[in-house]
């Protein structure tokens, strides 16, 4: 599949699924739409080589946050790249209308089969932290292991 450039529908549709298995929080599919090769380059976490390797990372960063959502703001395609702006969003624990969100571009590289070789997610983790813990300071609750987020210890306590 070196150097061949697939049709934007094919392309569009792999997209499309990975878009819908985050939004439904079924990891497993998420990560069965990265090749077994996959390089995922994640800014702060660093750099996750092969399929189950980032299935075990999405699955483990996920788990204390399942009510995490990511609408999309804006993508396109272009060959076999997908770049768009998904939205980090944290729902208000008030249940009003309070904003807790960051942004972040993820860039795919699509590979064919439905598949992707390579994703980069570019964010400011300090904005991330931040936005978390103004969740948390609001009522936000983190449902599995904080420490897997990576957060200083005096921010997840309680949680």
């Amino acid at each position: 599949m070196s150097g061949a450039v697939f049709e934007r529908d094919e392309v569009e549709r792999a997209w499309r699924a990975m878009v819908e298995a985050g939004d439904a929080g079924d990891w497993d599919r998420w990560a069965d739409l990265h090749s077994p090769d996959c390089v995922w380059h994640e800014h702060h976490y660093g750099i996750i080589e092969g399929r189950e390797a980032i299935r075990a990372k999405i699955t483990e960063l996920m788990a204390p946050v399942p009510m995490m959502q990511f609408p999309i703001a804006w993508h396109l395609i272009e060959g076999n790249r997908v770049v768009y702006y998904p939205w980090q969003v944290f729902p208000d624990p008030a249940g009003g209308d309070e904003v807790y969100r960051f942004g972040c571009v993820t860039i795919l590289e699509y590979c064919g089969d439905g598949m992707f070789s390579r994703q980069e997610d570019i964010y400011n983790p300090t904005e991330g932290e931040a936005v978390v813990v103004r969740w948390l300071t609001a009522g936000g609750q983190l449902v599995g292991d904080p420490e897997a987020l990576g957060l200083p210890d005096e921010l997840t306590r309680g949680s």
